[in-house]
C-alpha cells in the first residue's frame, strides 16, 4: 500500500541489497547511458559484475532525437530572442518541537526541526537552466529515515524552440494518467522520484506529440541502479480531420511504453533455491479520449510484466490496470461518473523497496480528497496490489431567484466512492504467479466508502455559508494494518461573514460520530482576516470519545507581495497526511511552527 509506516511499524528489510562500488550521483549519467560496465557489492557475497546491457537503450534515444531534429526545427522560426531572466524561491517550514505525555509526541529528533528549499533559475533565449538546494539535515517528524540530509538533487539544462524541447540532468514526466509513469515532487509527503539523465519532446506535424526518455530515478539522495527507459506519442486526431473540428468532435489516441532495467540479486524462497529474476521488465499504456461539446470521456488500460517484488510478496503474475471515466459539464450542471480496476501494478525502480520511495508509476484515488479537517482525518491510500474503485460525482446550482436559489443562487454538490476488493483464487506464494482473479469478481472486503453532501448558499453580499454531511466506512486494517472497519458521520458547518471591505470572519464548527476506534471528535475554528497582508487563526480538535485530547492551535499569518510568514503554536494529532491516494504517517507533536516562503 502505498503508506509510509516508518515510524509505526518496522518495514520488512530486503533479504540482500546491492549498491553501486562508487557513487557519482552528482554527475549526469550520459557516458552509461550509452555503454556502461557497473559494478555491484553485496555485503554477504563476493564482489561480482553485473553489466546494464543499456547500449541498445542508449543508441535507441540519440537516434529519436537526431532523426526527430530536422522534422522540429525545418521551416520553423525560433521563438522570439529573450533577455536574460532570473527566478527563484525559498520555502522552510520549522518546528521547535515539545515532549507532550498526554499526546506522545516527543522532541526524539531534535531540538530545532527543519525543511529548507531554495529554488534557482535562468533563461536566456533558448536555453533554460535550473537547480535546486534541499536542507534536510533535521526533518520535520514523519518522513522516512533515508530522506535526512542535505545537497542539490535537482538540477537540468533545458533546450527549446517551437517543435522541441531536449532536457538534461533531473526532470519530471507523466505519460497518460501516469499508470506506467509519473515522476513528479509532493513535498508534505517527502517524494521526489525524478529521473536523472535525458528527455526530448518533439512536435514533429500537427496534432502528434512525441516523448522519450531515459535516466536513473532519485530516492532521497541517491539513485537507484537501474534505468527507466520509455516513449510516448499522442495523436489528435481532430487536426487532421477537420470535420471533426467543425461539428464540435476532438479525438485523442495515445500509447506509451516503459521499460525498467534492474541489475540481478539473490532473493532466496528457501534454504537452498533462489529466484529467477527478470533483468527488464517493460510496461505498456494505451489510451483514448473523446470530446464532444459538454461531454468528455478517457479509456485507458496499461500492462506490467513480470515483476516480484518485495511488495506483491515476489510473485510473477502479470499486473494491470483498467479505467473508464466520463463527465458532463454544462453552466450550473456537472456530472463524474468514474470505475478503474487494478491488479498487482505497483511499479518501483527497485524491487526490494518498501514505503513511499521508487515508484515509477501512479495510481489515482478515487475518492475526494477533503479539506476540512474531520472529513479529512481518515483519507484512503490506494491499494497497488489490487482494488475496484469507484467514485461518482454531480453538481447543480440552483438558480437565482427561486425559492429553493434564493437571490444569489445556491450550489449542490453530492459525491460518491467506494473501493472493494478483488477476489482472489490463490494457488502459490513466492516464485509463482500467486493467484487468479477474474475480472468483473469482487472479493469480500470494501476498503473505502464516502458518501458527501454538500451545500453552499450566498445569503448576501457579506454572508455566505456552506454546510455538509458525509457519511464514511474506512477499512483501517487493510489501509493501516489493523484497526478493523470504521464507521462515521461526520457534520460541518462553515460561516463566511465579510464585516468591511478588509476585515473577513470565518468560522468552521465540525462533528464526527463513530462508536469505532477513539469514538466522537469535536473541531472548532475561527480566522480572522484583515487584507491585504494578516491572517488570525485559533482551533482546537477535540476527542469527546476515549482519550478527551484537545488538539489546540494557533497561528498568525502576514503576507507581502511574494513574501509570506506564518508562525504558531500547538498540538497537532497523529495521522495520515494524503494527496492523490499517497500517504505519509505523521506522528503526534507540540511546539512552535514557522513558515516562510517567498518568490521571485
Amino acid at each position: 500500500m502505498y503508506l509510509n509506516d516508518t515510524l509505526k511499524n518496522k518495514a520488512r528489510k530486503p533479504q540482500l541489497e546491492l549498491q553501486p562500488r562508487q557513487k557519482c550521483w552528482t554527475r549526469l549519467p550520459l557516458r552509461r547511458l550509452f555503454a556502461a560496465n557497473i559494478g555491484y557489492t553485496s555485503a554477504n557475497s563476493a564482489p561480482h559484475n553485473c553489466r546494464a546491457h543499456w547500449k541498445p537503450w542508449g543508441v535507441a534515444f540519440v537516434v529519436a532525437a537526431f532523426c526527430a531534429l530536422p522534422h522540429a526545427v525545418m521551416g520553423q522560426d525560433e521563438p522570439e530572442n529573450k533577455g536574460l531572466t532570473l527566478r527563484g524561491s525559498i520555502q522552510t517550514d520549522m518546528l521547535v518541537p515539545e515532549n507532550d505525555k498526554q499526546t506522545g509526541a516527543t522532541k526524539a529528533n531534535g531540538d530545532f526541526l527543519n525543511n529548507t528549499y531554495v529554488e534557482l533559475g535562468a533563461s536566456l533565449k533558448n536555453i533554460d537552466v535550473g537547480l535546486r538546494l534541499e536542507y534536510l539535515q533535521y526533518p520535520l517528524p514523519g518522513f522516512e529515515p533515508d530522506f535526512k540530509g542535505w545537497g542539490v538533487p535537482h538540477y537540468y539544462i533545458k533546450w527549446q524552440t517551437k517543435r522541441m524541447e531536449l532536457t538534461a540532468g533531473t526532470f519530471y514526466e507523466q505519460f497518460g494518467s501516469g499508470f506506467v509513469l509519473r515522476t513528479y515532487e509532493e513535498r508534505s509527503l517527502g517524494i521526489d522520484n525524478s529521473l536523472l539523465g535525458g528527455r526530448v519532446k518533439v512536435n514533429p506535424l500537427p496534432g502528434v506529440f512525441v516523448k522519450a526518455l531515459a535516466g536513473k530515478q532519485r530516492r532521497y539522495w541517491e539513485h537507484n541502479d537501474d534505468w527507466v527507459a520509455g516513449g510516448d506519442l499522442e495523436l489528435n486526431i481532430e487536426q487532421w480531420l477537420l470535420g471533426m473540428q467543425e461539428h464540435d468532435h476532438y479525438l485523442m489516441l495515445g500509447a506509451s511504453v516503459v521499460n525498467k532495467n534492474e541489475p540481478d540479486e539473490v532473493i532466496m524462497t528457501d534454504a537452498s533455491h533462489r529466484l529467477r529474476l527478470p533483468r527488464n521488465v517493460m510496461a505498456y499504456d494505451v489510451r483514448a479520449r473523446w470530446q464532444h461539446g459538454a461531454y468528455n470521456v478517457l479509456a485507458e488500460y496499461a500492462q506490467k510484466g513480470q515483476d516480484p517484488t518485495a511488495d506483491n510478496g515476489y510473485i510473477y503474475r502479470h499486473g494491470y490496470v483498467a479505467m473508464l471515466s466520463g463527465s458532463y459539464s454544462k453552466q450550473g450542471l456537472s456530472l463524474l461518473l468514474q470505475a478503474k480496476r487494478s491488479v498487482n501494478m505497483g511499479f518501483r525502480s527497485r524491487r526490494s523497496m518498501m514505503g513511499t520511495s521508487s515508484f515509477i508509476n501512479h495510481l489515482p484515488a478515487f475518492t475526494l480528497e477533503h479539506t476540512y479537517a474531520l472529513p479529512a482525518m481518515r483519507p484512503y491510500a490506494t491499494q497497488p496490489l489490487g482494488e475496484w474503485a469507484y467514485q461518482a460525482s454531480l453538481g447543480y446550482k440552483l438558480k437565482k431567484g427561486t425559492a429553493l436559489g434564493g437571490r444569489y443562487g445556491t450550489a449542490l454538490k453530492l459525491n460518491f466512492s467506494h473501493v472493494h476488493g478483488i477476489d482472489q483464487n490463490v494457488h502459490g506464494t513466492k516464485g509463482t504467479d500467486g493467484y487468479g482473479s477474474a475480472f468483473w469478481a469482487w472479493g469480500d472486503a470494501t476498503y473505502y466508502q464516502d458518501l458527501n453532501l454538500q451545500m453552499e448558499k450566498q445569503w448576501s453580499h457579506a454572508l455566505k455559508t456552506t454546510l455538509m454531511y458525509m457519511n464514511q466506512r474506512y477499512n483501517k486494517t487493510v489501509v493501516e494494518g489493523e484497526g478493523g472497519m470504521i464507521h462515521a458521520n461526520i457534520f460541518v458547518a462553515d460561516v463566511k461573514w465579510k464585516m468591511s471591505p478588509r476585515t473577513t470572519l470565518r468560522t468552521e464548527a465540525q462533528y464526527l460520530q463513530s462508536k469505532d476506534d477513539d469514538g466522537d471528535w469535536l473541531f472548532g475554528l475561527l480566522e480572522l482576516s484583515l487584507a491585504p497582508s494578516w491572517m488570525f487563526t485559533v482551533s482546537d480538535q477535540y476527542n469527546s470519545g476515549s482519550t478527551r485530547t484537545h488538539y489546540y492551535q494557533a497561528l498568525v499569518t502576514f503576507s507581502h507581495g511574494a513574501h509570506r510568514l506564518q508562525v504558531g503554536y500547538g498540538r497537532t494529532n497523529h495521522g495520515y497526511n494524503c494527496s492523490g491516494g499517497v500517504c505519509r504517517y505523521i506522528p503526534a507533536t507540540k511546539g512552535a511552527t514557522l513558515s516562510y516562503s517567498y518568490n521571485f
